[in-house]
Parts: C-alpha cells; sequence; structure tokens
C-alpha cells in the first residue's frame, strides 16, 4: 500500500466510522420496548415488534463494523495497517475501500 492509498483509507475510515455512529443511533431509537399500553391491533404489534427484531440484528451488525473500523484505525501507524488478519498478506486497497471494515483478505474470508 502506497502512503497516498494509505492516506485515503485513512480517510474512508474516519469517514464510515461516523456514518456507521449516525447509523447505530437511529438503530437504538427503533431497538426501544414496545409498550403494552399502545393502541396497537395485534397484527400492528406483531408487525412491530418484528420490525424491532429486524433492527436490533442490524444493530449487532453496525457495532460488528464498527468495532472492525476502530482495529483498522489503532492500527494505522503499524505494520499491520491493511494486512489480513488470518494470513498477514496485503489486503488489495480496491477491497479496503469498498469494505473498510473488512479485516481478511478474500482468501481467507471465503474461508
Amino acid at each position: 500500500m502506497t502512503d497516498q492509498e494509505k492516506k485515503e483509507f485513512h480517510e474512508k475510515l474516519l469517514s464510515e466510522r461516523e456514518k456507521i455512529k449516525d447509523e447505530i443511533l437511529t438503530l437504538e431509537d427503533k431497538t426501544k420496548p414496545i409498550s403494552p399500553e399502545n393502541s396497537l391491533g395485534r397484527i400492528s404489534r406483531m408487525d412491530a415488534i418484528n420490525n424491532k427484531g429486524v433492527a436490533e440484528f442490524s444493530l449487532r451488525q453496525a457495532k460488528r463494523r464498527l468495532n472492525a473500523v476502530n482495529a483498522w484505525l489503532s492500527k494505522y501507524n503499524s505494520d499491520a495497517f491493511g494486512k489480513c488478519a488470518r494470513c498477514k498478506n496485503e489486503i488489495p486497497v480496491k477491497r479496503l475501500m469498498f469494505m473498510p471494515h473488512s479485516l481478511k483478505c478474500m482468501h481467507c474470508a471465503g474461508r
């Protein structure tokens, strides 16, 4: 990874971290408990509970992505920056720019 690519990836990580934080705030609002006092019909209540479950899954995924982005940011000044967490080979920059939360190369991610 060249110095310019490293800088661009670092900027992408910072941008991605802010987007994920905003997403987490939105999802946390959607995962609040549904109070039984709400005057929802039975079907509407079931739908609200289902939507809450989907939002909870999305929230867990967003938190995983945030952890991965923070892991990359913590490695910025080390030799491990841009390298696969498993095989230690360099991850192609195009993959990192497309999926900044990816900690593994294509080969290791497929295992």
